[in-house]
């Protein structure tokens, strides 16, 4: 599965994406987020605040609590603003 990092966050963490295979108990997004800031201590810092971000399965924009079952991407999208 592909995470794919957009905006402040693709700079912050230096890349735009990561392949991973995460295990069977991570079923949700929010629980995808769970297990990649286990393993990262500069994402875990950079998603601290959780609730400002919109999460997209298969560029699909959906709810933290989505099931990843057969999921091919998925993207975690920083707030922006427009200026």
């Amino acid at each position: 599965m592909k995470v794919l990092y957009f905006a402040w966050l693709r700079e912050r963490l230096d890349r735009s994406e990561d392949e991973v295979a995460p295990p069977a108990e991570v079923e949700t997004v929010t629980d995808l987020v769970d297990w990649l800031a286990q393993r990262d201590e500069v994402l875990a810092a950079a998603l601290e605040k959780r609730s400002i971000f919109k999460f997209a399965v298969d560029a699909r924009i959906v709810p933290p609590q989505t099931p990843l079952a057969g999921a091919d991407s998925v993207a975690i999208l920083p707030p922006m603003t427009a200026g």
